[in-house]
């Protein structure tokens, strides 16, 4: 990967924008519109200079290395800090005007405006930094360094020698913030910090060893070493005690009420609808595609079951399903099947001609790293926007460590027909292409802050994209199947407000799942444990598809018969992960 240069990528970000521009109708409001736009991008390039000193981990996410040797320490002068650098960074906003901004450019004031509300909002009012412990992990951060290839390995090293310093006062000072925590977070924190040695591991050492540092340096570097694994262990046996105390004691609940329910959703969905509207939708969705699988499973039942149908429709899809479901491949080879499908898609969307793939972006399937594990079975790794040719990872994690039963019960879920879904979603045409996409986009504050329910929403709209293209050759089974998967997407906008919100118990929850969106028990108890641990975002994939589909079908409506499908996709994806009512507008107004 090459390092980029965080001026000269803003640049050509900015001469992106720049084309693309509407013009205006007279002289004096095009002189007026060009000054403000000119100074709204010095105004970007000096917030995300800004915003990297501020979060040196997340701009290492993104692919921006400058201050890989840089941990911060999570204290309350740090706190303090990060309060300064957002209210001056609003001030500094609040003196453009938006009313005067072309689209492409409000979008941006939009992000950066939400993404400084809802650090402001975190640290005042939700403070997830006190009761969830499972933010307080290192691993993440030296991961990235250790295994990503965007300089030499020495260069690499001398970051982690230099992050590994605040190591242990970043642990001590998690400890002085967690107060009144949940143990279900606290839990999820001393299994993730177990984790961690999969990145502080003999392995490492041995590198740093034979590496081309000098032996002073080497000599740090084992010492820092042995400080972190010395750290790290503490942290956990206070974590262990903690847990111990919470059993026995009480603790917080995991559940946030509905006005904070109702705040997260405004900052992470920006969908243009209260939480408590798109339940209501997902729970009319959810009827309507009930009904569909009803017609398939009366149109199939007979080529599989022997004995009469019962009169119970959800019974009927129930015992249909799960007779299809019995159709998995082997539990020691999942990963390996995962690995095997990819080409399989490239090769439809290639011949459907859906989508430009760019074959010089790899995609690489892995196991799913230790200090991953633990909140989802499948994930993508993308580089940011700083490193476009790095590898995108797909996260696929093995079922050696579940019982016979319960991987069995996953891989019926994972089915010969879900595993394809799953595909799609997680990779070919769904995260890994919008995700290289994003990074192409003109503007880095669209490709940098995006929204999670465009991300997810897209990655869910292609399942149905693809089935409606004859991938799976119209195969009833298949399309039973993903109307399966499309309504657990559905259950988990209803399942997440109901728990957070509507107080639905973990018997409910598992009822709502097995029973209303036919999901094997494992699924069910998974899905419930990821609800307990986070909140708003198990809505943000329903939401971003219902967005995505139906601006479509609108967009096809008014392009008739010139409409293009493929071009549709490369416009909609062109403008990074901006939200989609904003993607709508810049391309209903361009």
């Amino acid at each position: 990967m090459k390092k980029a240069a965080l001026p000269l990528a803003i640049a050509l970000s900015l001469l992106g924008l720049t084309a693309c521009q509407s013009q205006p109708a007279t002289a004096p409001a095009g002189v007026e519109i060009t000054d403000q736009k000119l100074a709204f991008d010095q105004f970007s390039q000096n917030f995300i200079d800004a915003l990297w000193i501020e979060s040196p981990t997340w701009a290492l996410y993104s692919g921006f290395h400058k201050y890989d040797g840089v941990l911060k320490v999570p204290n309350a002068a740090t706190r303090a800090a990060t309060m300064a650098f957002i209210e001056k960074q609003q001030a500094a906003l609040a003196k453009f005007d938006p009313q005067s901004m072309a689209p492409a450019t409000l979008t941006d004031y939009r992000l950066i405006e939400n993404l400084l509300g809802e650090m402001k909002w975190d640290l005042e009012t939700f403070n997830s930094w006190q009761w969830n412990p499972a933010s307080y992990n290192v691993s993440g951060g030296f991961a990235q360094i250790i295994n990503e290839d965007f300089a030499p390995l020495d260069e690499r090293l001398r970051s982690v020698i230099a992050r590994m310093e605040n190591v242990p006062a970043y642990y001590a000072a998690a400890r002085e913030n967690i107060a009144n925590p949940t143990i279900e977070h606290t839990q999820l924190a001393i299994m993730q910090n177990e984790g961690a040695f999969s990145v502080f591991s003999k392995e490492l050492l041995d590198k740093a060893i034979k590496s081309g540092l000098t032996n002073d340096e080497k000599a740090l570097f084992a010492n820092r070493f042995n400080k972190v694994t010395m750290a790290i262990n503490e942290h956990i046996d206070w974590l262990k005690a903690l847990e111990t105390e919470l059993a026995e004691d009480g603790s917080r609940s995991f559940r946030i009420g509905e006005e904070l329910y109702e705040q997260k959703f405004a900052f992470d969905i920006q969908a243009g609808m209260s939480a408590k509207e798109l339940y209501q939708k997902a729970v009319n969705d959810k009827n309507r595609v009930q009904t569909e699988m009803a017609k398939i499973t009366h149109k199939i039942w007979g080529k599989y079951i022997d004995k009469p149908i019962p009169k119970d429709d959800k019974v009927a899809i129930k015992q249909l399903i799960d007779k299809l479901s019995a159709k998995h491949v082997k539990r020691e080879d999942f990963v390996d099947e995962v690995r095997a499908q990819i080409p399989e898609l490239i090769d439809f969307v290639n011949k459907k001609n859906l989508v430009t793939l760019d074959p010089n972006k790899p995609l690489v399937v892995r196991e799913t790293p230790a200090y991953m594990r633990g909140y989802a079975g499948a994930s993508i790794s993308a580089p940011g926007p700083y490193e476009k040719s790095g590898n995108t990872y797909y996260n696929v994690t093995p079922l050696d460590g579940m019982s016979e039963e319960s991987a069995e019960s996953y891989l019926r879920e994972y089915n010969h027909w879900i595993l394809q879904v799953l595909n799609i979603h997680e990779a070919i045409p769904g995260h890994y292409t919008q995700l290289v996409y994003s990074n192409e986009s003109p503007s880095l504050i669209k490709s940098l802050f995006g929204n999670g329910a465009m991300v997810e929403g897209w990655a869910v709209y292609t399942e149905r994209m693809m089935l409606e293209e004859g991938y799976g050759d119209f195969e009833p089974e298949m399309w039973l199947m993903y109307y399966k998967w499309n309504l657990r997407v559905i259950a988990n906008t209803i399942l997440d407000y109901s728990i957070q919100v509507k107080d639905m118990s973990e018997e409910q929850a598992l009822d709502l799942m097995m029973n209303e969106a036919f999901q094997q028990q494992a699924e069910a108890e998974g899905k419930w444990r990821r609800a307990t641990l986070s909140q708003v975002q198990l809505t943000s994939y329903y939401s971003g598809y219902r967005e995505i589909y139906d601006f479509r079908e609108e967009y096809k409506a008014l392009k008739g018969e010139d409409f293009d499908l493929k071009a549709f996709h490369e416009e909609f994806l062109s403008y990074g992960s901006a939200p989609v009512k904003y993607i709508r507008e810049l391309m209903l107004n361009k």
